[in-house]
């Protein structure tokens, strides 16, 4: 199955996504609209592009229609994914599961459900695609009965992002080009297709498409509306979502962000499309961001956020080692590097090593700064705008105010990584991070030389933000 965009990327896509919309299954996001009529019940088409935050075995929503529990003759639509699987439920018995499984925080996944109940033949009636493929090694295969009638598309509430019932199993993540066929069974060549190059799976425009009574085309690229419906007038209402969770980390520009897979010897706690983390205080490791580099000058912003307990440690900076064990903090090993506060002094982290090298400290409210120069293996830190030891990322081979650094090719994982951690394991910290996207609001409004990103600091000249299209031009 092609990869999607993940730390692999095309830079001209042919037709770009502007935004996407974050949710946060912590603060119960969700769209919502009833229909004033029904559409057509027995023929529909669902795609949309997703990319996972949460990577659980317990029921993620996607899009579901009709009351809880559900009722066989006239059948609830859940859309959801269970088990690192994809699942369309109708009834109480009928279950199409994909074989395939979904478990990639870094990549966004397109996914297309193609309803037409009135087929003779059970496997017409509903077909499954990811990224572009059909699934015919299916986990589960309880297909509905010839012309049965589904809760979608009936004058029932249709929720997405949040099943019925008890209104649990909130989506944390991102969504992009959500798009709702009503009358049509429809393949994924509508919706995307291979870019010629690479092979991989792409959108397309979607715009001409006949979208039928209940359809709907969410661009989320309104950020005052953020449920309207680009096609016509079959609006949702959001709930629990503002202007903030309009991102553009989209199916055509991946931005990075912290991967929940690397937490290693913890339980730390992501939220906000993982862009911020609050470490646990049961251990000391660190975690490491979706991306990873080894060319390319590149910047970013971690705002230092909160802290519990009486002593204030906090390390932000890069790494090139997976710990092993959970007494491992950022800067035990030779390919560690961090900005580290503790009891107002600030000091570099590097090799089990904390040294005085004429940092400040930082403390909650602060935004930190990473400009990383992999050209000239140099890692240069700013605190609210001022580069501390009076640093010049643009000096390259000079490296003014810079900390050294290995060689990328010198280091265990041949790329490195952002990173935050805790050197301290009675408390708990938090770190927001903009890779470009920010989860939090910011008073000014600037990009990286390609116009990418929103950051709250001038981007130094010649760095860029860390997103597939930079990566397929300056990685």
């Amino acid at each position: 199955m092609p990869l999607i965009l993940g730390t692999n990327s095309i830079k001209d896509t042919g037709y770009d996504v502007a935004n996407s919309l974050r949710f946060n299954s912590g603060s119960s996001d969700y769209l919502n609209r009833t229909p004033s009529s029904a559409g057509n019940r027995k023929t529909f088409t669902i795609s949309l592009w997703f990319k996972l935050s949460q990577i659980s075995t317990s029921n993620i929503n996607l899009i579901n229609s009709g009351s809880y529990p559900p009722y066989q003759n006239d059948l609830n639509t859940e859309l959801q994914i269970r088990d690192h699987r994809i699942k369309l439920v109708g009834g109480a018995s009928n279950i199409i599961e994909s074989g395939a499984f979904i478990r990639d925080p870094s990549a966004w996944y397109h996914l297309v459900i193609a309803v037409d109940t009135t087929q003779g033949t059970s496997s017409n009636r509903i077909k499954m695609y990811i990224n572009g493929v059909i699934q015919t090694s299916l986990n589960l295969a309880n297909y509905p009965s010839q012309n049965d009638n589904y809760a979608f598309n009936n004058n029932v509430e249709h929720r997405i992002g949040r099943s019925a019932g008890s209104g649990s199993n909130y989506f944390h993540g991102y969504m992009a080009e959500y798009v709702m066929i009503d009358g049509q069974q429809l393949d994924p060549t509508s919706f995307g297709e291979f870019d010629e190059d690479s092979g991989i799976w792409k959108p397309i425009d979607v715009s001409g498409l006949t979208f039928g009574t209940n359809g709907f085309y969410l661009d989320f690229e309104d950020s005052s509306a953020l449920g309207n419906d680009a096609n016509g007038s079959n609006n949702f209402t959001v709930n629990n979502l503002t202007a903030i969770d309009q991102s553009t980390d989209t199916c055509t520009n991946n931005f990075a962000t912290w991967n929940p897979l690397e937490n290693y010897y913890q339980s730390n706690t992501y939220s906000e499309g993982n862009l911020q983390v609050q470490t646990q205080n049961t251990s000391f490791t660190y975690n490491f961001a979706t991306i990873g580099v080894s060319t390319g000058k590149w910047y970013w912003e971690v705002e230092y956020d909160a802290k519990s307990g009486g002593t204030d440690q906090p390390m932000i900076g890069i790494t090139s080692t997976q710990p092993t064990s959970n007494d491992h903090e950022l800067g035990n090993f030779p390919n560690d590097f961090a900005w580290y506060t503790d009891n107002g002094t600030g000091y570099l982290a590097n090799n089990n090593t904390y040294s005085n090298v004429g940092f400040n400290a930082y403390t909650v409210g602060d935004v930190i700064s990473v400009a990383l120069d992999l050209d000239n293996n140099k890692l240069y830190f700013a605190k609210n705008g001022t580069w501390e030891k009076s640093g010049n990322p643009e000096s390259g081979s000079t490296g003014t105010g810079a900390i050294s650094i290995t060689a990328s090719a010198s280091t265990p994982l041949g790329v490195y990584f952002p990173s935050v951690g805790d050197a301290i394991n009675s408390q708990n910290a938090t770190f927001k991070t903009n890779f470009g996207s920010p989860p939090y609001a910011i008073s000014s409004g600037n990009t990286d030389g390609d116009g990418y990103g929103n950051f709250e600091y001038a981007v130094p000249s010649g760095y860029y933000s860390l997103n597939s299209k930079n990566l397929a031009e300056y990685g």
